[in-house]
């Protein structure tokens, strides 16, 4: 995710609130803190100990702080160990490692921007992230329901 040379172009620092919108074309380390808007054709990484609130709009992101907000991911969005994220989320491709936190609605699979793509989509809330979805893209209206048992009498 960081720029070819292995760092970022633009890093805002541990000690640095930014309110506003932020757009940049090539990858953007958040340190500190963010609250605005987030647009990018690049990758938007969200450093541990970070707090964004910001809707965002990026080709990739990587989160291992803490993020409110709806995200929009072209390409992959990784949600680190450590990352927190609460708002609705659309992405070409999730990663979630074990212990992130994701309070929200999720569609993976299908391109965010509209267009129609050649994989279907998948969607689910965050109650049942757990559990991997048919390739049905609407989930079931009603939750599955235990049958009491059956009780036959002789007589």
């Amino acid at each position: 995710m960081a720029d070819q040379n292995g760092e970022f172009p633009t890093i805002i620092g541990a000690d640095a609130t930014f309110k506003g919108e932020l757009t940049f074309e090539k990858s953007v380390r958040i340190e500190g803190a963010f609250d605005g808007r987030i647009q990018s054709k690049g990758s938007l990484t969200v450093a541990e100990g970070a707090r964004v609130t910001a809707d965002i709009d990026a080709a990739n992101v990587r989160l291992e702080g803490e993020c409110k907000g709806n995200v929009v991911v072209t390409e992959k969005l990784q949600l680190m160990s450590t990352a927190k994220l609460e708002g609705d989320l659309k992405t070409t491709r999730l990663e979630i490692a074990d212990g992130a936190i994701f309070i929200g609605n999720v569609t993976v699979g299908q391109p965010p921007s509209g267009s129609a793509g050649k994989r279907g989509s998948q969607s689910l809330d965050s109650a049942s992230a757990g559990v991997l979805p048919t390739r049905s893209a609407q989930p079931s209206a009603q939750p599955a329901r235990a049958r009491p048992p059956q009780v036959s009498t002789a007589t």
